[in-house]
């Protein structure tokens, strides 16, 4: 009963921030807002399990994705607001405003994976779902791994429009979520 309250509650604080990027199926945070919801159920699903048996590989395992998400989120926020700078964008009102950067960041992590916050998700998602492998978690991982890249495919097509070729070149330079990979 618990974990469903919780998702109740998750899911209206997440239409409450996504509400202008659900008005706009062409944009994201559309998507995102998918991604989100299947991130939470995945981790409420699995959140009984977390510390059960901490040293098995499976947890180990999980435990440095889970960490590995943190550093990624965390680097790669303080990166965007350095180097990323902003401007409000007319052509994009439902993006948060540390979205609307207005130079392409190629510094740190961003040097070698274009969006290293949608990375933090995966190793996140990934990371939990390690927690406790059943039918319906794998089911839930593999929705937040296809909402992320199709969250960051529309992305990347609004980063195209907005930076052109300069973003393109960028593209061919970078992988998605992990260097040299994918």
């Amino acid at each position: 009963m618990t974990q469903i309250l919780l998702f109740l509650l998750g899911t209206m604080f997440f239409l409450y921030v996504s509400r202008r990027a659900l008005a706009n199926p062409k944009s994201h945070g559309f998507y995102r807002f998918f991604l989100f919801e299947a991130m939470l159920a995945l981790i409420l699903l699995n959140h009984p399990y977390w510390f059960s048996d901490p040293s098995s590989a499976l947890h180990v395992v999980s435990w440095l994705l889970l960490l590995a998400s943190i550093f990624l989120v965390v680097q790669s926020f303080l990166l965007l607001k350095a180097k990323g700078g902003y401007a409000k964008r007319q052509e994009s009102p439902e993006n948060f405003s540390f979205e609307n950067t207005v130079n392409i960041v190629q510094d740190g992590l961003y040097r070698y994976i274009r969006h290293p916050m949608y990375a933090s998700l995966l190793f996140l998602g990934w990371g939990a779902f390690l927690k406790n492998i059943t039918p319906l978690s794998c089911g839930l991982v593999v929705c937040v791994t296809g909402f992320l890249v199709i969250v960051a495919r529309v992305e990347e097509r609004e980063n195209i429009r907005f930076f052109g070729a300069a973003y393109e070149n960028y593209m061919k330079r970078s992988k998605m979520f992990i260097p040299w990979i994918l």
